[in-house]
């Protein structure tokens, strides 16, 4: 009702067991609490919290301008919201190793399952954009070293992105892989991988699991499920998907009111008042306040 059932403790474990599984694992981006709940409803593996929808959704852009408050608030009102584990961008970490570091423990805080911190510069860009820059070994190390070391749950995923194909090629992507796993990376997430080909050759690099990004209009090509797991992908993230479902949605109902007067045309493909009461779970909250309200009036004396 309130909360999920699942503890936060049993969410991460389920997150290590999914990526231990064999298996490629789907998370879908919640842009909202609701929104995690339908992607649990549907039968995904868990949900996955974009900084960029985070930033848009707060009408700005994705270039490092969200607090560590607003993202722990946010993320941590979506991962309640479902039984399945939910990890979250966290951008370069919001700050110097100690930052990093309390960060990790602010979301654990929050019920997250884990996280992932990348390697550029703040202010980053988002990573399908030209025009990165990433930060030099040492730093990047350091910032994953600090996350490891703040974890109080050993099985909060620490998930290292790495933006440096952009700049500096794949074998510098390989290179840096396997040097964020030695600093402690439970996994790693490399970010706008050309092909099929860097997929698998960043998995013949590491021996962790690692996250493929299929954001519409990015660098990568939409690839499938089948086609990730044949090169040795264990997550696959659809970052923006449902943002820009909805948004989409939005914009056509608000221009058919404009045209028409009337949002009429565009009833049909709304979500019904019946399917959002489920959602929301309505029939549990008034089961909960008819037990708690069911009393009798004493008669007088």
């Amino acid at each position: 009702m309130l909360y999920s059932h699942t503890t936060p403790e049993q969410k991460r474990i389920r997150l290590r067991e999914l990526l231990g599984s064999g298996s490629i694992q789907q998370f879908p981006g919640a842009f909202n609490p609701l929104s995690a709940r339908l992607i649990e409803e549907k039968g995904f593996a868990g949900v996955y919290i974009s900084g960029a929808v985070l930033a848009n959704d707060l009408g700005l852009p994705d270039i490092g301008l969200t607090t560590l408050t607003e993202v722990a608030t946010r993320a941590g009102q979506i991962a309640r919201m479902t039984e399945l584990p939910a990890i979250v961008d966290v951008d370069t970490g919001f700050g110097e190793p100690m930052n990093v570091a309390r960060t990790v423990q602010e979301l654990e805080n929050a019920g997250l399952a884990g996280c992932h911190i990348e390697d550029q510069f703040n202010p980053k860009r988002c990573g399908h954009l030209d025009g990165k820059n990433v930060v030099d070994l040492d730093t990047a190390t350091k910032r994953i070293r600090a996350a490891a070391d703040a974890r109080r749950d050993p099985n909060f995923l620490i998930m290292a992105r790495t933006d440096i194909r952009a700049t500096d090629g794949l074998e510098a992507a390989q290179e840096r892989a396997v040097a964020l796993v030695e600093a402690g990376a439970d996994a790693i997430f490399p970010e706008a991988m050309k092909d099929l080909g860097e997929f698998k050759a960043i998995r013949e690099a590491v021996d962790v699991p690692i996250l493929a990004n299929m954001t519409e209009f990015g660098k990568s090509p939409l690839f499938t499920v089948d086609q990730l797991q044949a090169v040795g992908v264990n997550m696959v993230i659809y970052p923006v998907t449902l943002l820009r479902s909805a948004m989409g949605a939005a914009e056509r109902t608000l221009e058919t009111i404009k045209a028409d007067g009337t949002q009429e045309a565009q009833v049909e493909s709304m979500l019904t008042r019946a399917r959002l009461y489920d959602l929301v779970d309505y029939e549990a909250y008034n089961r909960f306040d008819t037990g708690v309200f069911n009393f009798q009036i004493p008669g007088k004396n």
